[in-house]
């Protein structure tokens, strides 16, 4: 067992980096940072526009403060506030990375909830956008992770631990983006 902080939760009813990064963020006039948001297993987080979605094992995004601290040192620039990586969820005193390909059990506080984690959550063009020029390419490999969310539960800002930590079988992405619905 892990202790972590959840330092950020995210919710976004629409995307906001459609199109291409130099005509900036599009516009949104409601609440997207949460103090806690409800999970739903196979759905990920109520409220946000990858909910309910066909490709179930990416609807939950993670990644650790630490790799945007690191990202300022690479970069000498900053500070950056890590809710703008737009990732569901922002964790301090984790290796979010190293989860990738990876089961565990996430507790902050409303008990535990299990994610699958089969692909990491690679940078995009975006990063250059909202942090500094070279943060794209800086970021592989620390830019989180993807998950799916397999029960249902609430996850909320403040203390948690993870356990339950269990790598997967290396074919289990294939089987799982083979068997996703088709509409």
């Amino acid at each position: 067992m892990a202790e972590l902080d959840v330092v950020g939760l995210l919710t976004s009813p629409r995307n906001r980096m459609d199109g291409r990064p130099a005509d900036g963020l599009k516009p949104y006039d409601g609440p997207e940072h949460r103090d806690s948001v409800r999970v739903r297993a196979h759905k990920g987080l109520v409220g946000d526009r990858y909910f309910g979605t066909r490709f179930t094992y990416a609807t939950v995004t993670i990644i650790a403060a630490e790799s945007l601290a690191w990202l300022e040192d690479e970069l000498g620039a900053g500070p950056f506030d890590p809710m703008l990586a737009r990732r569901n969820v922002v964790t301090r005193g984790l290796d979010v990375d190293a989860l990738a390909r990876h089961e565990f059990t996430l507790d902050a506080g409303h008990g535990p909830i299990r994610f699958r984690s089969l692909t990491p959550a690679n940078p995009c063009a975006w990063m250059n956008v909202v942090y500094a020029d070279g943060a794209h390419k800086a970021l592989r490999g620390r830019g989180g992770i993807r998950c799916e969310p397999l029960d249902d539960g609430e996850l909320a800002l403040g203390p948690a631990t993870i356990t339950g930590v269990r790598a997967l079988e290396p074919d289990e992405l294939r089987r799982r983006v083979a068997a996703a619905p088709t509409s």
